[in-house]
């Protein structure tokens, strides 16, 4: 286990070299930039900038980019969705694409190109898209003049010289006679006024109401006074209206198919347009890093942080083909070190679960390893099954072996980790007895007549307690594990009061009790075992209990000078013992979650022989079989992924580790599609 030892890098090299350098750095993503330090190097005591060594804005250019890597975006979206490419569940692991350095060269030729392809293909979206917007639009015209297909006149008539006519709705169905005893009530004194029906329906009734002009004032306030409202349709005869919307439908539908058309033509550029959206992501990415430099008429500089292992490697990428001088050095005591990790192939799978946690402060030592040994024996525990566990590893390893080469880093230690669950469950599941639960002698008595049972050394069902006791046993052990690391810890870092008394006393404390404990009637009835202890050893136990008590309670608060607060402090630290027995509590978890798994199973399994040993009761029990036996595994996998990492966060880094460290950041290629191998060309 171990913290990959950190150098500080600096980089000096003629300006006109920068673009190739800066593509080796982001190629070979070793290096860490940090900007804020060459800003210190070339600004003096006084807060004063060199003025030989300046910074350059390049907001102008990042923004470009991001905005070209945005449009190439959503063209694929585009594509994405018009002309979709049928893929399985397993393409998820297949990772980017590898591609050669002249691959690269050449398409980077054709980014103009590939650009206009681009701009096309978000045109016909855009055009598509307005003519779908159009449609409804047009569809829903087409339904409000459907109650004046009837009528010959404009819907913007307003009349003749001696006439005026309103043409509109009521929101009120009326008959003729009902409209004109309507329009009476509200204008009993208007004699010269023709009402025409259009139309009438529940909800509205379309009218031609012609009046003379003397009477136009009134006839207008009657017709206001019964919500009388004016088509919002254009000034044409509704037949005609109808022929225009149908020739624009016809036109708008016309659009989207050819637009789509053009769109699905475009389909076999989307590896270019994949490409771009990684070249313009990368090119933002390393204007933001020369943002940062400072740079002269004819050189920049670059400082950072590299992992000691990859000098040799950044030497040959950069001193041996340019002029440039590159320097190391140890980082100071006050640098925030960014942490990069590095552990063999049983434990680097388990980096992923310390770094969601945090990575290792400053002084702190790497607990991958340490934990990765507990790890895929408590998942093991918990799941419990044998086939299951089988199944996790026939699984991880096909991914693994089908997709060599091309998985993601990510993706390959979370592939690993499962392998090692799934080996931790089987071995567990084979000393239990556990296949599937009790499958093999139900279904052989089911369906033979005959039960066939497997050999096992533990039935965690029949007897619980035993397994409890299991539980605790390793519980103890991960949890002076994580006291052990924090010893070490301490006497690394010469803090030797602290090895003694937050941890060698704790020892003493916590063992000495333990002792007891084992000693009394009531645990060895509880457990079945049956040890007389000497009183010797008994003795010796209530030594240690107290030796570790009193250092606990003496220097628990030593860091208070006041007498009454430091005993005070020294008997609230004593008082963690509470803690440390919740803790090997905390570990009959692994005997709930493992008898969840072995109980269900046997659920599933009993319920699938109920109908017997003939055709239907077979066909029943593989249908159950498989259903009930998919449902549990999902389930207990994850619950036994989230209280491992439970008893690893909280019970075991709870006793020694803090973390807080800054994840190593290397400048890179941050791309999504493809990657670029220098070495194939």
């Amino acid at each position: 286990m171990s913290v990959l030892p950190m150098k500080r890098v600096f980089i000096a090299a003629l300006k006109k070299d920068r673009k190739y350098i800066l593509e080796n750095l982001q190629r070979l993503g070793v290096v860490e930039i940090n900007a804020d330090a060459v800003k210190d190097i070339f600004t003096g005591k006084d807060g004063e900038a060199d003025t030989l060594f300046k910074q350059t804005d390049t907001s102008s250019a990042r923004t470009t980019f991001e905005k070209n890597a945005n449009l190439a975006a959503q063209a694929l979206a585009v594509l994405d969705r018009e002309v979709p490419v049928k893929s399985g569940m397993m393409d998820s692991f297949a990772g980017r694409n590898k591609m050669s350095g002249s691959e690269y060269e050449s398409l980077v030729n054709k980014r103009d190109e590939i650009m206009d392809v681009v701009y096309n293909l978000n045109n016909l979206n855009k055009i598509k898209a307005e003519a779908e917007a159009e449609i409804p639009k047009l569809l829903n015209q087409r339904e409000m003049l459907a109650p004046w297909l009837g009528f010959d006149l404009p819907l913007d008539y307003k009349g003749t010289k001696h006439t005026k006519a309103f043409i509109g709705t009521f929101p009120t169905a009326y008959d003729q006679s009902a409209l004109q005893l309507a329009f009476a009530e509200k204008a009993p004194n208007v004699q010269k006024v023709d009402i025409s029906i259009i139309s009438s329906n529940e909800e509205q009734t379309c009218v031609l109401i012609v009046c003379h002009n003397t009477e136009a004032k009134e006839t207008e306030d009657a017709l206001r006074a019964l919500s009388f409202a004016r088509p919002s349709l254009p000034g044409l005869v509704p037949a005609e209206q109808e022929k225009s919307i149908a020739k624009d439908l016809a036109k708008q539908e016309e659009l989207i198919a050819s637009s789509t058309k053009k769109i699905a033509e475009l389909a076999p550029k989307r590896s270019e347009i994949t490409f771009i959206v990684d070249y313009f992501t990368m090119r933002a990415d390393k204007y933001g890093v020369i943002g940062g430099l400072f740079q002269s008429k004819r050189v920049f500089c670059i400082t950072g942080y590299i992992p000691e292992r990859d000098i040799k490697a950044l030497d040959t990428a950069i001193s041996s083909k340019f002029d440039c001088v590159v320097e190391y050095s140890n980082p100071s005591d006050e640098e925030d070190v960014p942490v990069k990790l590095s552990n063999n192939a049983y434990a680097t799978p388990i980096e992923g679960v310390v770094s969601g946690y945090a990575l290792p402060g400053k002084g702190e030592v790497d607990p991958t390893f340490i934990a990765s040994i507990f790890y895929y024996g408590l998942y093991g525990l918990m799941l419990s099954d044998a086939a299951y566990g089988l199944i996790m590893v026939f699984a991880t390893l096909f991914v693994l072996t089908k997709f060599k080469g091309r998985l993601e880093d990510g993706t390959k230690r979370m592939m690993q980790m499962f392998l090692g669950c799934g080996i931790g469950t089987t071995i567990w599941g084979f000393i239990f007895g556990s296949f599937f639960g009790d499958v093999i002698p139900k279904f052989t008595e089911t369906f033979f007549g005959k039960a066939v049972n497997l050999p096992y050394l533990l039935d965690p069902i029949k007897d619980p307690v035993t397994l409890l006791g299991i539980a605790f046993i390793i519980g103890i052990v991960h949890l002076m594990c994580g006291l052990g690391i924090a010893l070490y810890t301490n006497l690394k870092q010469g803090k030797i009061t602290e090895a003694i008394f937050d941890v060698i006393c704790w020892y003493l404390f916590f063992g000495g009790l333990l002792g007891l404990l084992l000693t009394t009637e009531m645990i060895q009835n509880m457990f079945k075992f049956s040890i007389n202890f000497p009183q010797t050893v008994v003795t010796v136990f209530a030594i240690c209990a107290l030796v570790g008590a009193a250092g606990i309670l003496i220097m628990g608060g030593r860091e208070s000078t006041n007498p009454l607060k430091r005993f005070l402090k020294g008997l609230y630290a004593l008082y963690g013992i509470s803690g440390y027995l919740s803790d090997v509590l905390s570990y009959s978890r692994l005997l709930a979650l493992g008898l969840a798994t072995g109980v269900i199973s046997q659920v599933f399994n009993t319920i699938a022989v109920m109908p017997g040993g003939n055709l239907f009761g077979l066909i029943f029990f593989i249908v159950i079989f498989v259903v009930g036996h998919t449902i549990n595994i999902l389930i207990n996998a994850l619950g036994a992924y989230v209280h491992t990492n439970r008893l690893e966060y909280v019970e075991f880094f709870g006793k020694f580790y803090n973390g807080g460290g800054k994840e190593f950041v290397p400048f890179a290629q941050n791309t999504k599609y493809f990657t670029v191998n220098e070495n194939n060309k």
